[in-house]
C-alpha cells in the first residue's frame, strides 16, 4: 500500500470512528499510529507464537514418564511444560485481539463495544487498541 493509500485509509477511517461526548474526533495520524501498533503486535506475536509451539514441542517430546528419574526432574519439566503452555495461549490470546482489532478497522466496527454499543473511548483505545468493551462494561464483565 502506497503512502498515499495509507494516509487516506487512515482519514477515512478516523472519519467514521465513533468517540464519546467530550472526546475529540479521531485523527489520521492517531488512527496510524494505532494500526501500526496493532500490526506491530501481530508480527511480534505471530513470531512469538512460533518460538513457543517449538518450545513446547520439544518439552513434550520429552515426555512425562517419570521412570527412571528425580521426582524433581519430572515436577520441573511438567512445570515448564504449564509455563510454556500458558505463554503459547497468551500469545495466541493477543495476536487473535490484534487480528480482530484490525478486521474491524476495516469493516468500520472499531471502536464501538461489543456489549451496550457505545463508543469505547478514544484514551482506552489508545491505551489498550485491542479492547472491544467500554470501560463500564469491562469492569461489568470483571466482577461477574
Amino acid at each position: 500500500m502506497s503512502q498515499h493509500d495509507a494516509e487516506v485509509r487512515d482519514t477515512r477511517i478516523a472519519a467514521s470512528l465513533p468517540v464519546r461526548d467530550g472526546d475529540e474526533p479521531w485523527t489520521a495520524e492517531e488512527v496510524a499510529e494505532v494500526i501500526g501498533t496493532l500490526q506491530s503486535d501481530v508480527t511480534r506475536m505471530a513470531r512469538n507464537l512460533a518460538a513457543a509451539q517449538d518450545n513446547l514441542a520439544d518439552l513434550m517430546s520429552e515426555g512425562s514418564d517419570g521412570a527412571g528419574k528425580d521426582p524433581v526432574d519430572v515436577g520441573s519439566s511438567q512445570f515448564e511444560r504449564d509455563q510454556e503452555m500458558s505463554l503459547t495461549h497468551n500469545a495466541q490470546l493477543v495476536y487473535d485481539q490484534s487480528k480482530l482489532a484490525l478486521k474491524m478497522l476495516d469493516e468500520g466496527t472499531y471502536g464501538t463495544c461489543e456489549v451496550c454499543g457505545k463508543p469505547i473511548g478514544k484514551a482506552r483505545l489508545q491505551a489498550f487498541p485491542r479492547a472491544t468493551m467500554c470501560v463500564a462494561c469491562k469492569q461489568r464483565e470483571e466482577r461477574r
